[in-house]
């Protein structure tokens, strides 16, 4: 699928005079835009070399890590890409808890430089279950390590959504709603980003009955607010051995129960399991079951996880929600036909359609 319509030699150069301006002699030694990269914000790795210091004899390195905006001519899939949020976000989890991040360098709002707002932060060596194809098809590091292991990446990746649970609201503030209800203003955000991928479009059905399921299931008591990740999945996860070395990817971060987070990695497993199964392959069955994620999570917390039903439906309702806008991006750049039913353009609708109708689990 259609990615970007940015020119990377051209973005190159870009940041070239972009690092020259803050260090006289400063650019990009390696330069390299992963095939992998995705239909949101952009990443850029790359090497910055600086001019060598007295007593040094060669250059300095660094390895980088670029985030830009996504590209507003390549049918973005959110309407926002706010960087300084982000890097607010990723700041504070830096200041207030043990959550492992990269460490940031410099953020640019200006889009004048290189065509959108971007920051820049240091590149972690490691390694990310993959996504295409799903570490769940098999052929991958994930996929072959042996059950103790399996075990091991699975309790370190829910400690780390204990930990950054502790972070201090007050300390991200900036991320509130208008309501002061946390989980009725993500909802509602979430209802207009519905709008606004359909806009001039079919709209779904199926995305509008798990609306309405969601409002006769709301908790009765969503419980306390915490930092949300808002992209919690171990594909956004990087690894050294089985354990977490810093968790990317913040640009879905708000405020919420904390089984938004939990709910939303429960279920991003599922729809790579549920895919693999229709497909004839084992996968990995019994790897981040929602009974084994809740349990670790009550056991490092205290807190027991509530209303899993409700929210691993609204992480399937997200979810659905962007395969939307992907399936009418690969329309709009003519790599697909628009369907006769609007909701075979979502991936997951069987396993969505039987979570409405509480059969699934």
């Amino acid at each position: 699928m259609t990615t970007s319509t940015r020119d990377p030699q051209l973005l190159r150069q870009r940041l070239d005079a972009w690092l020259h301006a803050r260090e006289p002699g400063a650019h990009t030694r390696t330069f390299h835009v992963p095939s992998s990269n995705g239909m949101s914000s952009e990443t850029v790795l790359f090497d910055l070399a600086v001019p060598h210091r007295a007593g040094t004899a060669r250059q300095q390195l660094r390895p980088c890590v670029l985030r830009l905006a996504a590209d507003p001519d390549a049918y973005a899939a959110f309407p926002v890409y706010d960087m300084e949020r982000q890097y607010r976000t990723i700041q504070a989890v830096a200041q207030h808890s043990k959550t492992p991040v990269p460490a940031l360098l410099w953020l640019e709002t200006d889009p004048e430089p290189l065509g959108a707002p971007f920051f820049v932060m240091e590149r972690v060596e490691g390694r990310v279950p993959p996504d295409v194809m799903p570490y769940t098809y098999g052929d991958n590091w994930l996929y072959d390590a042996e059950p103790a292991d399996h075990e091991h990446l699975q309790q370190s990746t829910v400690d780390v959504l204990a930990e950054l649970h502790t972070v201090p609201v007050e300390a991200v503030a900036f991320l509130a709603g208008p309501s002061g209800d946390a989980l009725r203003d993500h909802v509602t955000a979430q209802r207009d980003y519905y709008h606004w991928v359909v806009d001039g479009r079919p709209r779904s059905p199926l995305i509008e009955r798990a609306f309405d399921r969601l409002d006769e299931l709301w908790p009765d008591d969503p419980g306390p607010t915490v930092l949300s990740w808002g992209d919690a999945r171990i594909g956004n996860i990087l690894y050294a051995g089985f354990d977490p070395v810093a968790v990317l990817d913040w640009e879905m971060a708000a405020l919420g129960p904390r089984e938004l987070d939990l709910g939303w990695m429960i279920y991003l497993h599922r729809f790579f399991q549920d895919l693999t199964e229709q497909t004839g392959y084992p996968g990995l069955p019994d790897f981040m079951t929602r009974d084994a994620i809740a349990a670790r999570y009550r056991d490092a917390t205290g807190h027991t996880p509530r209303d899993l039903d409700f929210h691993t439906l609204y992480a399937a309702l997200r979810h659905a929600n962007v395969m939307l806008r992907i399936g009418y991006r690969q329309i709009h750049f003519g790599e697909r036909p628009l369907p006769t039913d609007p909701d075979d353009l979502i991936m997951h609708r069987t396993s969505l359609e039987a979570m409405i109708e509480n059969r699934y689990w």
